[in-house]
């Protein structure tokens, strides 16, 4: 499988496990299995991806839009946004102190699984969880500088 396809099926299953599979299988009319093959990453189902009618449907139920999310990255754009209230009442300051929390977390979960000098499938999904939650704090501290900006 291309580097594309297993990006995207690992987001497609965030997606699916964000919104959770019985009310994923609800909203979009699709059974469990039909859902699992698309990010399955099993040989048989590597050509297959989540339809964008599909994604659309599960990312307005969802906390985040993990596919769009994806696909922005992989055309080397980010967005700007993440749908979710904004801490408009701390600015910038704010942001500093939550990025550095943040990024002492992901410090801490890297050096906990370096400790054996092999980072393993779930230690990596732990460290990819805390650098998405940097991510997000950094987009808030973005969106915080444009408007003292202007």
């Amino acid at each position: 499988m291309s580097v594309f396809g297993d990006y995207l099926k690992k987001h497609t299953e965030a997606l699916v496990k964000d919104v959770g599979l019985e009310a994923a299988c609800e909203l979009t009319g699709k059974s469990k299995a039909t859902l699992g093959r698309y990010y399955s990453d099993s040989d048989e189902h590597a050509a297959r991806f989540m339809p964008i009618d599909t994604v659309a449907q599960l990312e307005a139920a969802a906390r985040y839009p993990h596919v769009t999310s994806a696909l922005a990255e992989l055309s080397g754009h980010t967005l700007d946004g993440n749908g979710e209230a904004r801490n408009s009442g701390g600015g910038v300051n704010s942001d500093v102190i939550a990025l550095s929390q943040r990024f002492a977390m992901l410090m801490a979960e890297y050096q906990q699984s370096i400790e054996d000098g092999v980072i393993t499938a779930n230690e990596a999904k732990r460290l990819l969880q805390e650098t998405l939650a940097l991510q997000k704090v950094l987009v808030e501290m973005k969106l915080h500088l444009e408007e003292e900006a202007r």
